[in-house]
């Protein structure tokens, strides 16, 4: 492997230490340009690889039917070349998510009907947005125009469901200022915590530090003017008529940490009204939501990014790699007449960029069915 490669590896393990400061510019690019670079001469030599196969099974067989060794074929250019130019693809993706579409937002908008929504929220419009990852950020002004393009939908609730920071408090310091306030909502902001705002990812000194960095990033959380909901619940009361909003922290699937309680959180509320769930992790549906006593109506989550890379064509084609490990990875399902709706996130982490599977803006608009 090449020095500058090793180097791109050692930059991309250092977003996991405690003393590495937030990302920038220069070592996105230079990470980019590498993962590109790595995915191209993969892709180039698993063709030389097959060329090489098929050279090697067929040589015996000519041996044997000439009566002596003969040399080895040379490689087929053919298959070469076809290498060569498919291995262009991914790194002309890549190197553009990169340099451009990790700051390509895309709003996703959907109606959703509920015959049980009270006749005072018909048409409440809740934006969504995921999986911040702030310490990957290295352009705040192109992330204030993805608020502003949130808030040209004139959301009634915007709802965070969780993972601000890639591992510390201090990630949010330079960008306190814009999150909070780029964004309003009549409804207020709410919120619930994901995996890497527990720094699960990371070496600390002691306990009391990873509990200190865990108590910072719920302040800052508060700073950009959020309320965290932690196994709790909210109810929104619109002339006599309510429904309740109730958020859990981090309930993962597989080794995610399971620090959600939704029988905690839904015991604070009536268990007959109309419920909005926030839960990072859509596993948690699956496994702990969707077969509940206490019915939920719509469930946000995040956590999958859609692995920030894809192919997405409404109505023909949806498919990403992380489509392998997670049933459900991105936008809207539906099933025993409940909803879930995973968001793509609105940030990035390791790769640095996006390409097909670009960062999210949600706006949910419910009526009654």
């Amino acid at each position: 492997m090449p020095l500058w490669e090793i180097a791109a590896v050692i930059l991309m393990s250092y977003q996991f230490q405690p003393d590495y400061g937030k990302s920038n510019f220069v070592t996105n690019l230079f990470m980019g340009v590498t993962f590109s670079f790595f995915l191209t001469k993969l892709t180039i030599n698993t063709f030389l690889f097959i060329n090489d196969g098929y050279r090697i099974i067929k040589w015996p067989f000519q041996s044997i039917a000439k009566k002596k060794p003969v040399p080895l074929e040379g490689r087929r250019r053919f298959v070469t070349n076809v290498g060569i130019v498919l291995a262009a693809i991914p790194f002309t993706g890549l190197l553009y998510g990169t340099l451009k579409g990790k700051y390509s937002y895309k709003v996703w908008k959907h109606k959703l009907a509920f015959k049980e929504l009270p006749s005072s929220f018909d048409g409440l419009r809740i934006a969504q947005i995921s999986d911040i990852h702030s310490g990957s950020f290295d352009d705040p002004e192109a992330v204030r125009e993805g608020l502003r393009t949130l808030m040209e939908h004139k959301p009634d609730l915007i709802l965070l469901t969780g993972d601000l920071v890639n591992n510390f408090a201090s990630e949010m310091d330079d960008l306190v200022d814009l999150f909070r306030d780029e964004l309003d909502a009549p409804f207020g902001k709410y919120a619930v915590m994901g995996n890497h705002d527990y720094g699960e990812y990371v070496e600390w000194g002691s306990e009391a530090e990873k509990e200190a960095n865990i108590a910072g990033v719920r302040d800052q959380y508060a700073n950009i003017g959020f309320k965290l909901l932690d196994n709790d619940a909210t109810v929104f009361d619109l002339h006599g008529e309510k429904i309740s909003l109730i958020g859990v922290e981090n309930w993962g699937g597989g080794n995610f940490p399971k620090f959600g309680d939704y029988d905690l959180a839904a015991s604070k509320i009536d268990p007959d009204s109309f419920k909005i769930l926030m839960s990072h992790d859509p596993e948690h549906w699956d496994q702990r939501i969707i077969d509940h006593d206490h019915f939920v109506h719509l469930t946000l989550s995040g956590h999958t990014h859609g692995a920030q890379m894809g192919v997405e064509i409404p109505g023909w084609i949806k498919w990403s790699p992380v489509s392998m490990r997670y049933q459900r990875w991105a936008g809207l399902y539906e099933e025993k007449d409940q909803y879930l709706y995973v968001n793509r996130g609105f940030g990035f982490i390791g790769y640095p960029g996006r390409i097909g599977i670009w960062p999210e803006i949600t706006i949910l608009d419910l009526h009654q069915a």
